[in-house]
């Protein structure tokens, strides 16, 4: 009721309709937080961009730890993952489900939402970036496409960490402690400290350090499998013949049985030096590094029981990144100049049970069982366990220069040249245990191709990615604005782009009794060439905004995205079935027009905040990943399969009530719709269909009360969530209903000067989250939500 109530005043005040009550005129204002959505210091209620955001204050009050954690409370921004590193992100329902992390390296394509740390992109096929939330100063997300400012992969939005920074005016240090218990799980617990240290007048230094664990909830049970053909039965013809005189030779995993077995770590530092050179100039150096740590699985097999799974493969996560990033920034006349540049090193190792590969794939006999012969009448198909190794090397040096002209005139510009050079070098080992006893020996990469590593690998290991892929990009960009008059501003928006794309080394299949090179050679195989993939194009933004009133802005807003297109690892050779056409060498890129409408309403003497928009966007030329390896390709490939619209509403509210109590929410309602199938090979769902991983309605409720006792502030807080259902896939074949579910959270906290403590329970009545329900693994499992979760936090900072 209370909703409906504060959304029909708030939007009638928008239109001018409201008149200050005076019965709150001396209740305290919102908190209005500065962003940097556009390059420049603003706030964020002066700033023409859908654009949400968490102060520090916020990121405290509600416990935000790691990405999962903070897409509880933006509503428009959802997730398709299997855990800590493991994520896609998707803004405003522009989802496609996530290629598996298997496969991320050697063929996944670019997100369409770009995630920054400060002024880095630091975006991943299938393996976002997962930084710990520490001594940030905010998080910002900005809805709709943003490749103007912020280029290839913004397509769909953009989600910046903007960690903070030495301070020369202020000596501050501090820390944080907490405990906390899942229910039915392991303990897990956090410690944080950071320090701003004034070194001289003009030189500061600060640090922040974090460990956290996190126990696990989920069990590997005892269990046992064996090859069914019963199961799988797309059996490429060429390897059929298993009869009914097959011996099948089972696996159990007793040996790696264990309660609550996913715990996950991280730890890591960030380092911040600042040099105030003079007046005008200023230099900031940053070093960050963390280290991410995973054991087991973070999604269930509902077939077994409520969060077990029988894996038989050891299933660990090691992601650990280095980043180092330097900015000048100083001012010549009115003119303000910033070169930023910043370096990302990455190594993830990772091992995932594989064994339910044997339910799906094409050559699984060929792999796994032994032929009958003279002296054997009968097939035996021996020891089914299958496990995946990976080894994936990142590296990234972006460089942007820009120059904004005086903010306070009304011409103003800001621009610049940008250039990023993304390399990310895959080995993907998949390890088949039958395979030494069937007779296949050690299989080494095709000589004569690009290979990371020229060895042969280990026995067992029947089909290996040994794969480099590169994106060098540079762009030109500027946005230029002009206040018609004192209310009424425009502002065009531009952005020339090349990208140069290439895809070189191999893939791998073993033979029996042959120590060869059957593969392909990707510069040489199926139409693929020694030549790099290239691409330009100009995308384009306009923006007009209206200040109503002091406290009322109106925008409209027409922007473009794109994220690249790249090579396909199965494409250039003949399908399997000649009913399907082949799959190109290539896709392109998958473009969308956005168009929206918004306000951002300060109202009720400013403790009332109402900011929303409409939008229409079209998608087209959506990247679609499939594996058919029946009747098209052995490997996995990328299509332009599909157009799209999606016409929605988002918006966040504020209410200060109260001195002592806040109201805060945010919604999002997405209509998407299947509006065109250009697939050639991939069987999508149909036209009209939904966008999978986007509930129609999603939104969520915090209120919190503050208070004084003696000479304690005392706080409570309860904050809830709700998301409707969704689907799975666009995939026809893979496409299931998500169901709907609502979270609860609450804490009561007490502070005093300079220390705090605060009790908290998350996922208060315990429910399961339908996330992601994936066949990744080729057994079908659903990722969810941490259980009901206990906690104790005290933090302390001196001044």
């Amino acid at each position: 009721m209370f909703q409906h109530k504060a959304i029909t005043c708030a939007v009638l005040s928008a239109l001018g309709l409201s008149t200050p009550f005076s019965a709150i005129a001396d209740t305290k204002e919102i908190e209005v937080i500065e962003v940097t959505a556009t390059k420049r210091v603003q706030s964020i209620q002066s700033t023409p961009v859908s654009v949400q955001a968490m102060s520090d204050t916020d990121l405290k009050d509600n416990n935000i730890g790691n990405f999962d954690d903070f897409v509880r409370y933006m509503p428009n921004v959802t997730v398709g993952g299997r855990g800590p590193g493991q994520a896609d992100v998707f803004i405003r329902g522009m989802a496609i489900q996530p290629i598996s992390v298997m496969l991320s390296g050697a063929q996944g394509t670019s997100p369409n939402v770009a995630l920054y740390i400060d002024e880095q992109p630091v975006t991943a096929p299938g393996r976002n970036l997962d930084v710990y939330a520490t001594d940030l100063e905010r998080i910002e997300v900005l809805a709709g496409p943003q490749g103007t400012l912020f280029g290839a992969s913004s397509q769909a939005g953009t989600v910046r960490y903007i960690t903070k920074k030495p301070d020369t005016d202020t000596f501050e240090a501090g820390f944080t402690s907490g405990i906390a218990n899942t229910h039915k799980g392991e303990m897990s617990t956090n410690v944080e400290g950071f320090i701003n240290l004034p070194i001289t007048d003009d030189l500061a230094f600060r640090a922040a350090l974090y460990s956290v664990n996190k126990g696990g909830y989920i069990d590997n049970v005892a269990g046992e499998f064996t090859l069914d053909p019963n199961i799988n039965t797309e059996v490429a013809d060429s390897v059929k013949g298993l009869g009914e005189d097959t011996v099948y030779q089972s696996t159990n995993n007793t040996a790696l049985v264990e309660k609550d077995f996913n715990d996950s770590f991280y730890k890591g530092a960030r380092l911040g030096l600042k040099y105030d050179i003079n007046s005008d100039w200023e230099l900031l150096v940053q070093h960050a590094q963390q280290e991410l740590g995973a054991d087991g699985v973070f999604d269930y097999d509902p077939e077994v029981g409520d969060l077990k799974v029988q894996r038989y493969f050891p299933d660990k996560l090691r992601d650990e990144f280095s980043q180092t990033s330097w900015t000048v920034t100083g001012t010549v006349n009115d003119l303000e100049l910033v070169y930023t540049g910043a370096f990302l090193d990455r190594e993830v190792e990772q091992a995932i049970d594989y064994t339910g590969y044997n339910n799906s794939g094409a050559f699984i006999p060929w792999y796994t069982c032994s032929y009958a012969s003279e002296e054997v009448s009968y097939r035996e198909c021996l020891d089914p366990t299958k496990g995946f190794k990976g080894k994936q090397d990142q590296t990234r040096i972006t460089h942007e220069f820009r120059i904004a002209t005086d903010a306070g005139q009304p011409l103003r510009f800001i621009g610049g040249i940008y250039y990023d050079d993304f390399e990310i070098e895959t080995q993907d080992d998949f390890v088949y245990q039958a395979t030494p006893q069937l007779g296949f020996v050690p299989n080494a990469p095709i000589a004569g191709a690009n290979n990371i590593n020229p060895n042969a690998r280990a026995p067992g290991v029947a089909f290996f990615n040994d794969i480099t892929r590169t994106e060098e990009q540079i762009a030109v960009f500027g946005e230029l604005s002009y206040d018609l008059t004192d209310n009424l501003t425009v502002t065009a928006g531009l952005r020339w782009y090349e990208i140069e794309s290439d895809f070189t080394g191999s893939s791998n299949f073993a033979e029996k009794g042959v120590d060869g090179d059957s593969g392909r050679d990707y510069d040489s195989s199926g139409g693929h060439s020694d030549k790099p993939l290239k691409s330009d194009d100009t995308i384009s933004k306009f923006n007009i905004s209206y200040q109503a009133t002091d406290n009322i802005l109106l925008y409209a807003t027409y922007s473009e995205g794109f994220r690249p297109g790249g090579f396909n690892r199965g494409g250039g050779i003949a399908s399997a079935n000649p009913a399907f056409p082949d799959v190109e060498v290539t896709y392109d890129t998958d473009d969308v027009t956005n168009y929206e409408f918004g306000w951002k309403a300060m109202l009720l003497d400013n403790t009332l905040r109402f900011n929303a928009n409409l939008y229409y966007i079209e998608w087209d030329d959506m990247q679609v990943s499939r594996f058919d390896p029946v009747n098209v390709s052995i490997l996995t490939f990328i299509e332009n399969a599909a157009d799209s619209e999606i016409k929605g509403f988002e918006g966040d509210i504020a209410w200060q009530a109260t001195d002592n109590l806040t109201l805060l929410g945010a919604f999002s309602y997405n209509d998407t719709e299947l509006t065109a199938l250009n697939a050639q090979v991939i069987e999508m769902a149909p036209i009209g269909s939904s966008l999978p991983l986007t509930p129609e309605f999603q939104g969520n409720l915090r209120a919190r009360y503050d208070w004084e006792v003696g000479e304690y502030m005392v706080n409570w807080q309860v904050a809830g969530q709700y998301a409707g259902s969704s689907y799975s896939s666009i995939v026809d074949s893979e496409r299931q209903k998500q169901d709907s579910y609502s979270l609860l959270n609450a804490s009561i906290g007490i502070e005093k000067e300079s220390w705090s403590a605060k009790i908290y329970i998350d996922n208060l009545t315990d429910k399961r989250a339908e996330l992601f329900i994936n066949n990744q693994d080729d057994i079908p499992r659903v990722s969810t939500n941490r259980p009901r979760t206990m906690g104790l936090s005290f933090t302390y900072t001196y001044y």
